[in-house]
């Protein structure tokens, strides 16, 4: 009888990267988990996340990558 193979693991979620486009976050609290140098606070204090942009960030990525501001606070096309 043949075992099956495990399904590949998914990509590793980076937590200094937009999961929406890619890019940089900006994530102060995430550069000061990194490097261990306190951080004034994060840009993301003074952006409200609607739940429209918060439902388009992939699963995965949900509590473990920032948006990033671009993203953050662009209009939608429409």
């Amino acid at each position: 009888m043949c075992a099956a193979e495990p399904a590949p693991a998914p990509p590793a979620v980076d937590p200094g990267r937009c999961p929406l486009c890619g890019g940089a976050n900006g994530c102060a609290m995430e550069h000061q988990r990194r490097s261990g140098v306190e951080q004034p606070p994060c840009w993301c204090t003074g952006v409200r996340f609607t739940a429209e942009l918060l439902a388009r960030v992939p699963a995965p990525a949900r509590g473990q990558a920032c948006v990033c501001e671009r993203c953050a606070t662009q209009r939608p096309a429409g």
